[in-house]
């Protein structure tokens, strides 16, 4: 299992401009992350594995969003069925990183990225740390930049939690 240490290594031999954050709490929820950093749950982001027809898909948006399958069904051409959130073992494996820790970045494998374009309305977010105590703070557009991410609309027809 990879682990926080892994992650920084990662952002220096990469040159990334991104800090990571090592907190004194666990931040279980979007909430919690939000609170332990001092920033609005928006500013939290979910980097959330999905398999479609069986191949690794990252797709990354604001916490308090819900992303719909139909919208990553539709960029991939297949039907809704297709689209399925990967359980802890598979994001373990595909990974490297536990629920809840997983980075935007320096995964186990080269996964193909999506992001949410309300990701982008930020000039700072904060996301998965590779460990349940540390957070990523990163520009949007540098996890653009590292990932390749396709920018798309995760929501589709889905509402806003917040």
């Amino acid at each position: 299992m990879l682990e926080s240490s892994n992650l920084a290594c990662w952002i220096e031999e990469n040159a990334i401009q991104a800090d990571l954050i090592k907190l004194s709490v666990h931040t279980p929820t979007v909430e919690d992350a939000a609170q332990a950093v001092g920033t609005s749950p928006s500013q939290i982001v979910k980097t959330l594995l999905f398999l479609v027809n069986g191949e690794p898909v990252v797709a990354i948006t604001c916490g308090t969003s819900r992303i719909d399958r139909r919208a990553i069904a539709a960029y991939f051409e297949v039907g809704r069925k297709r689209v399925k959130l990967a359980g802890a073992e598979a994001v373990l494996e595909v990974t490297g990183y536990p629920v809840g820790a997983v980075p935007p970045f320096g995964l186990r494998q080269q996964v193909q990225t999506l992001i949410d374009p309300r990701v982008l309305e930020h000039t700072e977010v904060y996301a998965g740390g590779g460990a349940i105590d540390a957070l990523l703070r990163i520009s949007p557009t540098e996890i653009v930049r590292v990932t390749g991410a396709v920018v798309l609309d995760l929501l589709g027809t889905a509402q806003e939690n917040s």
